[in-house]
C-alpha cells in the first residue's frame, strides 16, 4: 500500500525535524513529503535533513499548500498532518488500517488534549461552534471538524476541488465529503502542547472569521434551495410587518398615508419571490454539480 505522509510548513524549523523522524519511524513504507509555504527559517533545510522530500509553495496559505500537494502527489492512501509536533505519529497506522479496511474516503482525527495547554480555550470555543454550525447545516457526525491530522483514499484527494487558501481548508474538505455523503469516520488522538519557542499560526479572529464565511459560502453553494428561502422567508416576514399597518389604515379610511411604507413593503415582499426563485433554479443547477464532483470520486476509485 502506497501511502504519502505531506506535512504543510510555515516557519517550523524547530519542530519539522521530529515530526518527520516520527512519520518515518511509525511508517517505514511511506514517502514523507514536506512543503515549505514561505519560511522565513531553515524549515525546508532540517525537513531535508530529517528524510523528507521536500517541495515549495509560494501561493501563502493552508490552502494554496494543500491543493499544490493533492495535485502532485501519487499514493494510495495521503495522511495530511500539521509540522507543529502537536499530533501522535504513533497512530498513523492504526488510522490507515481503519481507512483501508472501512474503505473510508476520510478518517478524520479527533484531538483529545493531552494537557489544558495543549489546546487553547479560544480555539476549543472556536471549534465548538464551528463543528456545531455544520452539523447543523450539513448533517455532520464528527466532532472536530477543523482537526489538520487525517486520512484520505486516492479518490477523495483527486476528485476534491480545493478552492481554500487558508486554515479553512479543513471546513472545505468536511464539507465536501458531507454533502458527497462519502464513507467518513473519526478516531481519538493525543493532542500535545507545541514545543517552546512554537507558536500557532492561526488568529483566533481573523482567520475565525474566514472560517465562518467559508462555512456560510459553502451553505449558499451546496443547499441554495435551503438558504435562499430562509432569506425569503426572512423578506417576507418583514414586508408583512410592514404592511400590516398601512393595510388597516386603508381598510379603515381608504386612504394610504404611509406611501413610502407601502413600496417598501412591495418591494421586499417581490424580492422574496425573487429569492425563492432563485433557490429553485439554483437547487436543480447545484444537483447537477454534485452529481458530476460524485461521477469524478467514483472515476477515481476505478483507477485505484
Amino acid at each position: 500500500m502506497n501511502t504519502a505522509v505531506l506535512i504543510p510548513c510555515h516557519n517550523e524549523a524547530q519542530t519539522i525535524a521530529g515530526v518527520v523522524e516520527a512519520f518515518r519511524s511509525a511508517l517505514p513504507s511511506a514517502t514523507v513529503y514536506v512543503y515549505d509555504n514561505n519560511s522565513k527559517d531553515d524549515t525546508a533545510r532540517v525537513a531535508a535533513q530529517a528524510g523528507a522530500i521536500v517541495r515549495h509553495e509560494p501561493a501563502q496559505g493552508k490552502g494554496s499548500v494543500v491543493r499544490r500537494m493533492f495535485l502532485e502527489i501519487e499514493a494510495d492512501f495521503y495522511i495530511l498532518v500539521d509540522g507543529d509536533g502537536t499530533y501522535d505519529a504513533s497512530i498513523a497506522p492504526r488510522m490507515l488500517t481503519i481507512a483501508a479496511e472501512q474503505r473510508l474516503a476520510m478518517l478524520v482525527a479527533r484531538r483529545v488534549p493531552a494537557s489544558s495547554g495543549a489546546y487553547r480555550r479560544g480555539h476549543q470555543m472556536g471549534n465548538r461552534m464551528f463543528t456545531k454550525s455544520v452539523a447543523i447545516l450539513f448533517g455532520a457526525s464528527l466532532h472536530d471538524i477543523l482537526s489538520g491530522y487525517r486520512v484520505f483514499s486516492r479518490d477523495f484527494v483527486k476528485s476534491f476541488p480545493a478552492f481554500s487558501r487558508g486554515f479553512e481548508i479543513e471546513t472545505e474538505l468536511t464539507v465536501h465529503a458531507l454533502t458527497l455523503r462519502l464513507p467518513v469516520a473519526e478516531i481519538e488522538t493525543v493532542y500535545k502542547e507545541r514545543p517552546d519557542g512554537s507558536s500557532s499560526k492561526l488568529n483566533k479572529y481573523s482567520d475565525g472569521m474566514r472560517i465562518l464565511w467559508t462555512i456560510v459560502t459553502l451553505f449558499k453553494n451546496e443547499q441554495p434551495f435551503v438558504f435562499f428561502s430562509l432569506l425569503s422567508l426572512l423578506f417576507l416576514i418583514t414586508s408583512l410587518a410592514l404592511a400590516y399597518p398601512v393595510v388597516a389604515t386603508f381598510l379603515e379610511t381608504g386612504l394610504v398615508p404611509r406611501f413610502p411604507t407601502a413600496i417598501l413593503a412591495t418591494g421586499l415582499a417581490i424580492s422574496a419571490l425573487i429569492f425563492f426563485a432563485c433557490g429553485l433554479v439554483l437547487d436543480t443547477v447545484t444537483k447537477g454539480r454534485r452529481e458530476m464532483k460524485l461521477l469524478h470520486y467514483m472515476n477515481a476509485r476505478k483507477r485505484e
